[in-house]
């Protein structure tokens, strides 16, 4: 009887804090490049007409993103349909924000789906599941700890550029993950093959992080496969070669292939022309972003030590099994992985709001990482120890959940109450041009001081049915 209520208790606290991602995202405000994206803009239509780079192949063209054409058109697609729909509803601007709302809870929720995966090591919705993803819940931060743990951008875009592609890639290893663990042989059928194929060539241009992420995990699915079959056949490189998995690796092949391609295509990005960083000077800053995003605040740094400790106490306090056995070896998997990847970020070129490369946007794999594997070591530790050692345990959990849950106070951060405001002004004007009183950021990333710079956002408020026609606007530069 006392737990007959957990598992509907479990899904409905992890739906209520889907629902305040929600409501933190709702209040957030349009962030700078979304005008330019969706409208789009120029300088971003290029990629939109050009979706695999053929520009940059063949004639060596530099434009912005030439390697990102499914992150710009989910983008596009998405702002385009949603706020219409929702209009049915509601008032233009507030089917803005509320898409913005709907898509960051969505988001979320397809990483909670992927982490679990990974963390349960199965697919099935049980009590195992939403455990697990119950203790992972409080570690997503809009606000607290968003610059260092942050998943879900503040910025809707980059929602869109990192966490959605992500999550997706996680799908897309899953069987290879599955198969690694020994649970089952990856033989794919017709249509999940023709499925998985088409989520390659999705994944391979879309989000920046992707290509690195892929170079590290391809190559270790194949080498980590290549060493069990050199033990098993004696190494007869013969028989390596019979037993090869052509249809599944020929997925990995093709993915690899793809985002390498990708890569090249990638540099010839317009944003990375001006940089005067040197490779070299990149690689002497590493250091300095590792310090900056996991030890200048606390919550980064206690996650870590937080999954050493579960190692540390699996190995101590219980007897060794299979599954403590995978735990440790995902843990060595994880720390190659994080230092292999970390090791590429240099060669991806620099932007200057990431002065040290390493940012918890460019390091989210590895985070989703050293998320799952908490995960996994909790939910072992909580049900594997017994007596008192179990329940210390667990209030040392229900302690961090809630530091991490009072740490993520959006009411004391800024909202886009200003920025809805300054829509309010220009939904009223009935001139061409108008003066916004308010000094805060509208669609773009700073004050806007003249009317022309306002054309792409003053475009895209008459298409979002915000605006009766175009309506240019400026705004004060101080305060």
């Amino acid at each position: 009887m006392r737990t007959r209520y957990l598992l509907p208790l479990l899904v409905l606290f992890v739906a209520l804090d889907l629902g305040y991602t929600y409501w933190q995202n709702y209040r957030m405000p349009l962030d700078g490049d979304l005008a330019g994206i969706v409208l789009p803009a120029p300088r971003s239509q290029p990629v939109l007409s050009d979706p695999f780079g053929w520009a940059a192949l063949t004639r060596r063209e530099v434009y912005v993103a030439p390697n990102r054409f499914f992150a710009h058109f989910a983008m596009v697609s998405y702002f385009k349909t949603v706020p219409f729909a929702l209009q049915r509803f509601m008032p233009p601007i507030e089917s803005v924000y509320v898409a913005c709302g709907l898509f960051s809870a969505a988001v979320q929720a397809l990483v909670l789906y992927v982490l679990g995966l990974y963390a349960t090591g199965r697919a099935r919705l049980g009590r195992r599941f939403w455990l697990t993803v119950a203790v992972l819940v409080p570690l997503f931060q809009s606000a607290g700890y968003h610059n260092q743990m942050g998943i879900i951008d503040n910025a809707i875009t980059y929602t869109f550029f990192y966490a959605f592609p992500l999550a997706l890639l996680g799908l897309f290893y899953w069987p290879f993950y599955r198969a690694t663990q020994g649970a089952e042989a990856f033989r794919p059928r017709w249509w999940q093959y023709g499925l998985l194929a088409g989520l390659a060539v999705v994944l391979s241009f879309n989000g920046p992080v992707i290509p690195g992420v892929v170079a590290v995990l391809s190559t270790g699915i194949c080498l980590h496969w290549l060493r069990r079959q050199w033990r098993a056949t004696g190494g007869n490189w013969a028989a390596v070669v019979r037993h090869v998995p052509w249809p599944a690796f020929s997925l990995l092949l093709l993915l690899g292939a793809l985002c390498l391609y990708s890569f090249y295509v990638g540099q010839f990005e317009l944003e990375s022309r001006n940089t005067t960083i040197t490779l070299a000077e990149r690689y002497r800053r590493l250091p300095t972003g590792l310090n900056e995003t996991f030890f200048r605040r606390p919550a980064l740094a206690i996650l870590l030590g937080v999954v050493l400790l579960n190692m540390l106490l699996t190995g101590r306090l219980l007897p060794a099994t299979p599954e403590s056995r995978r735990l440790r070896q995902l843990l060595g998997w994880l720390a190659v992985f994080a230092v292999a990847y970390m090791l590429l970020l240099p060669l991806g070129g620099y932007r200057e709001y990431r002065p040290y490369i390493i940012r918890r946007d460019s390091i989210m794999p590895v985070l989703l990482g050293l998320m799952a594997l908490y995960g996994a070591t909790t939910y072992y530790l909580a049900t594997h120890l017994t007596g008192r050692r179990r329940a210390g345990y667990l209030s040392w959990v229900a302690a961090l959940c809630l530091f991490y849950t009072v740490s993520d106070n959006s009411w004391r951060y800024p909202t886009n109450g200003c920025q809805r405001d300054a829509l309010e002004t220009l939904a009223r004007a009935t001139t061409p041009t108008v003066d916004l009183p308010q000094n805060c950021p509208v669609l773009a990333w700073g004050p806007i001081p003249t009317y022309a710079e306002s054309d792409i956002q003053a475009q895209l408020l008459a298409y979002w049915n915000i605006t009766w026609g175009k309506r240019l606007y400026k705004q004060p530069t101080t305060e």
